[in-house]
């Protein structure tokens, strides 16, 4: 009973897999090499030289076919090869056998010299040597290397029409397999039908392959059924059936379906190799199962499985991942002990894991065992550890370390560059930051995209966007690729300087640079508009971005009602956040804070209570912002008790206060909203909460304390508050020296003087 592939697919569409592949089975993504362009003709009986390869001199005067066969493998230079190829099949003493030729065939296949293989394969057939299929099997492998695969499908009519050589089943499976590799499903389903039309008979392999290509585009049920269906062929499946479709349900993130194969392959009395236990240990670590993956691989042992290189590998990258790198260490133990040596990959993993978790002193230290065993960093290395000093500010220390690097021949590539540019950035050091971005371009190593916004995001912060604007005319004459990130970050600085119309012809250019506009990029127009007051171009912006196919979310939505609840129109944010529901946007605390920010602007605090309430039920955490603008508003209406019994209720049931809270709170009670104690005391709970008390309250506590010659508590209190303030020596005697002559005023002068400096006001809205 013949199956067919296509079968499978019609109940069960190709989706073509997003995902990368996992090195277990599924190949990594292929970039194809160019073909070389050949110095000489492509007709090889041209390419004949007189000057005798250097190889041939190495050989024996009557050299054998084996001597020449191994001197032609040592070749590494197909060109010179070829050359030696040519000589030999000059000499009158010697035979070219089927393996010379193959091995020719193979070099020249490596880089794409198509024609002399062809040219090769003619000479075998002028000489009537003996051509099998497996010299066939080169041009499909070489082909397929080049993802020319229409050429490696047309080996099988050359194969056929021209030498003689009928395709059997290792031709067509290989062929399969490639195209299975090179993901041409429609290649492979065209190829299996032929298969099937010429008469030629599956086998397990094929089997495996056709599996293989269903697992990779995520239809296992499809690819259970095939399997289902080998014994009506008289196949059964192997090991690598079942772990094929195991890697399938891995990658998919089911573990447990690949438990549940792997329970049939046990029923159906396959054995197992380290190849299925090792899947498996990754299938565990791969969803953080550690625990169930260390569980799993001492049952094994307890079974006779002997760990290898892999199953160490695999449990100490899963509890990297997973945030556990020092017990990893004990794995790394572990691997000594069994007489492994840890390779460059291995300690990669754990280097990077350790410095994951800020564990950087360890990571040197692993290092200089990776040394000491002789096994050699990589770039990888080195540039993980770099940037892990700088991400915990070490920036000086990852600068010096690279340094010393670069002394003992390590060359710095982009990512060092970067990370050490960002670093750099992080902690203030932008000017050293540049001078090293000039320094990575005179030593020839190209600037990327990332190195570039990075450097665009810090003058922007820093409110120098002209600058920002000169690295982005850098960028496009440097060649380098501009993202939607670049734009955003310019357009983002452009607003926060309100600088709106330029931020719109960035906006503008970026269509004009192909470069797709993303949610990021129309939010933070539409917020800049509406912060300028223009929230009808911020609504025709919003129409545009639907337009696109932009759905609009919480984030847009917010700009738009924080606009109208500054302006106090009560009745259009409520639109506004009406609309939002009804859109399928559901509001968040921010955008109920933001409302009741609006309400209480407008006098409807009572409304604003409700919604509090409200919120409240629905289950929401509510954050102090919030709170904050019902609290103020009921201390504007002098109702001080009721004001700081919601301040207590924050404090237990909803986010900690902030600064404003406390502020709010503090300003309430030291404007006379109640006793001066009560007010005293709280200064002390702010302070002590690590807030400073906005100088023009405490100057209204100072003075009722004065009216009330309280002047020890108000010397007490400005104490506290130069100490939290961190007040300098001579700033602290000077406000002492003051108090001590009972100068109270040029002491609270000289004390606002200094706060007003160092935590300038900022407003309600800002």
């Amino acid at each position: 009973m013949a199956f067919s592939f296509s079968s499978f697919l019609k109940c069960h569409p190709w989706i073509q897999s997003q995902n990368p592949p996992n090195p277990f089975s599924f190949p990594p993504p292929f970039h194809p090499p160019k073909p070389i362009s050949l110095p000489f003709s492509s007709r090889h009986e041209h390419v004949s030289s007189t000057v005798l390869p250097s190889k041939a001199k190495e050989l024996l005067q009557d050299f054998t076919p084996k001597q020449f066969l191994d001197t032609l493998r040592q070749e590494n230079d197909e060109t010179s090869a070829f050359h030696l190829f040519e000589w030999a099949s000059k000499q009158p003493h010697f035979t070219t056998t089927l393996s010379i030729y193959e091995e020719i065939l193979r070099k020249l296949g490596n880089v794409g010299f198509f024609d002399l293989m062809k040219g090769v394969l003619d000479d075998m057939k002028r000489l009537k040597v003996e051509l099998v299929e497996g010299t066939f099997f080169i041009f499909i492998e070489s082909y397929a290397k080049f993802e020319l695969y229409n050429e490696a499908i047309k080996v099988l009519d050359m194969m056929w029409n021209e030498f003689g050589v009928k395709p059997g089943t290792f031709s067509y499976n290989l062929l399969l397999n490639v195209l299975v590799d090179g993901n041409k499903l429609k290649f492979v389903e065209n190829v299996h039908s032929r298969m099937l039309d010429e008469g030629v008979k599956a086998d397990v392999s094929t089997f495996n392959i056709l599996i293989k290509a269903l697992c990779k585009t995520h239809q296992i049920r499809p690819a259970i059924l095939m399997m289902e269906e080998m014994p009506m062929h008289g196949l059964v499946p192997d090991e690598r059936t079942f772990t094929t479709i195991m890697q399938g349900y891995i990658e998919e993130g089911n573990l447990d379906g690949a438990l549940r194969i792997r329970d049939q392959m046990v029923s159906a009395k396959c054995l197992a190799s380290n190849i299925t236990v090792n899947l498996l240990i990754h299938g565990y670590c791969k969803e953080g199962r550690i625990d169930e993956a260390l569980n799993f691989v001492q049952d094994m042992c307890s079974r006779g499985f002997s760990p290898d290189q892999f199953t160490f590998n695999t449990l100490i990258n899963g509890l990297c991942k997973a945030g556990h790198a020092v017990q990893a260490l004990d794995i790394l133990d572990l691997m000594l002990q069994d007489a492994f040596d840890p390779d460059v990959y291995t300690y990669n993993i754990l280097i990077s894991g350790l410095c994951e978790v800020g564990e950087v002193q360890e990571a040197m230290e692993l290092l200089n065992q990776m040394l000491v065993r002789d096994c050699t960093p990589n770039t990888v290395t080195y540039n993980t550890i770099i940037s892990a000093l700088c991400k915990v500010n070490q920036v000086q220390e990852a600068t010096e370390f690279a340094r010393v690097l670069t002394s003992k021949g390590f060359l710095p590539d982009v990512c060092t560059f970067n990370s050490l540019i960002q670093g750099l950035c992080f902690t203030g050091n932008f000017n050293i930051a540049m001078e090293m971005f000039e320094e990575m371009k005179d030593k020839g190593c190209q600037p990327d995209e990332f190195t570039y916004n990075i450097l665009i995001d810090c003058l922007c912060a820093k409110r120098r966007i002209g600058e920002a604007l000169n690295l982005l005319k850098d960028m496009e004459s440097s060649g380098c690729a501009r993202s939607v990130i670049t734009y955003n970050t310019l357009i983002d600085g452009f607003c926060k300087d309100k600088k709106i119309e330029e931020a719109e012809e960035i906006f503008d250019q970026m269509e004009l640079q192909g470069v797709s506009r993303n949610l990021v990029t129309y939010n933070t127009l539409i917020d800049g508009l509406c912060k300028s007051k223009r929230v009808e171009d911020a609504a025709q912006l919003m129409d545009q971005m639907i337009l696109e196919g932009l759905k609009p979310d919480k984030f847009t939505y917010n700009s738009i009602l924080a606009h109208f609840c500054r302006a106090g129109d009560i009745k259009k944010a409520a639109d506004i956040v009406q609309t939002m529901t009804s859109n399928g946007c559901e509001p968040d605390i921010v955008t109920y804070g933001t409302l009741i920010q609006g309400l209480c602007k407008a006098g409807r605090v009572e409304i604003a209570s409700k919604l509090l309430r409200s919120i409240q039920m629905k289950g929401m955490i509510l954050t102090p912002q919030a709170y904050n603008p019902v609290i103020q508003a009921i201390f504007r209406r002098r109702k001080t008790n009721e004001a700081v019994r919601l301040f207590r209720e924050m404090q237990e049931t909803a986010s900690p206060p902030d600064a404003l809270s406390y502020k709010i709170v503090f300003r309430g009670l030291s404007s006379g909203g109640g006793p001066i104690q009560e007010a005293v005391d709280f200064s002390v709970e702010m302070m002590e909460k690590g807030h400073i008390p906005e100088f023009s309250s405490f100057y209204n506590l100072a003075e009722g304390l004065y009216s009330l010659s309280r002047e020890d508590t108000l010397v007490k209190l400005v104490g506290m508050i130069m100490k939290k303030a961190n007040f300098s020596d001579s700033e602290v005697t000077m406000i002492k020296g003051f108090l001590k002559i009972r100068k109270f005023q040029d002491a609270l002068a000289t004390l606002g003087s200094v706060l007003d400096s160092r935590y300038p006001k900022r407003t309600y809205w800002s």
